[in-house]
């Protein structure tokens, strides 16, 4: 695949040439974003308003190219994500592909991503492996929370400020889950001398089985959860929980999985005034009432975009929304770095290196970027935010997600 692009680059080259065209590249940039819009479409659509707002704000051109955004849905599934990752890598057009926020496909396919020398950002999706390609050439970069940090951060709030003493580990059946078990694990027995019980679930759980599992868990002991699920199974938990006894009811602390789709749509009217729920995000909120100058603008052009959004309180996965803006900011200062060409699969290696390299700070939403990548270590080379930029969160009335811990004091570097 990696030659058929090249041939296509250089066909395009000649095409350029044969009618009188200079030597400036005129060809468009493509941005796959490869993402679930079918069963977690909130997570999806705010993505896709942070990158073309990002790139909206350039004029939708780099050093005279046009950009086109092609969206994409995986609806959740491995094979189909495959699918169009091989669309992205098949197009000679291709800058980069942004993932959506599941991360099975992106740890299912790593290894191909990796081969194909696909570029590959990530503004959500929180699996541990996802960055950690085993080779030192490494085309996968994050800006959202990372797992190795999410899942020590999760259990010392829920160990702490949470006062939990026995926490049970609820987690979807999923290399997800997997990797929350290995973090989350490690971290419990520091704090509490125990390695935690655990109960898996698959995707699309019944409400009796929830319940069965629920009940289990208050009977053997534990006085907390700590559940890594989607929007999708969140409700049917919350649901659950709401049918047992009072007494055997047990506060939940939540990956932010749970963001990404109708999760407060779905539950019953007032559940969670009845069931304790506080989930995970990045220290940034658009109701903030002390949010930047930056903040505000940058809501207003989108809003410029997407006539849905009334007010801040209609995004409704505004993590995605931000994480996405801010790989775009930076993905256009790297592209200040270089000089583009015809052929894509240099452009994609200059890109990539230049991230690595970024020579001036980037403001972003969630922070100031200085050089929030470095080559890949196999651990945090590929990851522009750390365990500081992380907080807790809660539902509002309405829906609107709430940061309920105190943002840490801004730290410039990741």
């Amino acid at each position: 695949m990696v030659q058929l692009r090249k041939c296509a680059a250089v066909a395009a080259c000649l095409f350029s040439i044969a009618n009188g065209v200079g030597a400036a590249p005129s060809n468009p940039l493509r941005i796959y974003v490869d993402a679930d819009r079918t069963r977690h479409y909130a997570s999806a659509r705010s993505i896709e308003m942070g990158i073309k707002t990002a790139f909206d704000q350039a004029g939708n051109t780099v050093q005279g190219r046009p950009v086109e955004i092609v969206l994409l849905d995986h609806r959740g599934n491995v094979a189909l994500s495959r699918l169009n990752v091989e669309k992205a890598v098949d197009d000679p057009q291709t800058l980069f592909l942004l993932g959506g926020m599941h991360s099975p496909p992106l740890i299912h396919n790593r290894g191909f991503i990796n081969e194909q020398r696909l570029l590959t950002l990530v503004p959500w999706a929180a699996g541990g492996p996802i960055t950690r390609h085993p080779e030192a050439e490494n085309w996968i970069f994050r800006l959202s929370v990372d797992d190795e940090k999410a899942g020590v951060y999760l259990s010392r709030h829920a160990t702490t400020a949470g006062t939990c003493k026995v926490p049970h580990l609820l987690l979807e059946h999923t290399a997800w889950g997997e990797s929350n078990r290995r973090t989350m694990s490690e971290a419990l027995r520091g704090s509490t001398g125990n390695t935690p019980d655990v109960t898996w679930f698959n995707w699309g759980a019944s409400l009796e089985s929830a319940r069965i599992m629920l009940r289990h868990i208050a009977e053997h002991g534990s006085d907390c959860l700590i559940f890594v699920g989607n929007a999708t199974d969140g409700p049917t938990f919350i649901e659950a929980m709401l049918s047992l006894e009072t007494d055997q009811r047990r506060p939940i602390y939540s990956h932010w999985g749970i963001t990404g789709g109708n999760f407060f749509a779905s539950l019953p009217p007032g559940a969670l005034e009845e069931v304790h729920l506080r989930f995970i995000q990045s220290c940034f909120s658009l109701l903030s009432e002390d949010r930047s100058t930056l903040s505000r603008e940058v809501f207003a052009h989108a809003q410029s975009l997407f006539p849905e959004l009334k007010s801040e309180r209609d995004l409704r996965a505004p993590a995605g929304f931000a994480h996405a803006y801010d790989i775009g900011s930076i993905v256009l200062s790297a592209l200040s770095q270089f000089t583009l060409v015809e052929d894509m699969d240099v452009n994609r290696d200059r890109l990539r290196t230049a991230l690595e390299h970024l020579q001036k700070p980037v403001a972003g939403l969630v922070k100031t970027y200085r050089s929030p990548f470095g080559p890949s270590d196999g651990k945090d080379g590929h990851e522009a935010l750390g365990y500081d930029d992380l907080c807790m969160a809660a539902f509002g009335a309405d829906g609107e997600i709430v940061l309920t811990t105190d943002r840490p004091n801004e730290q410039d570097d990741s």
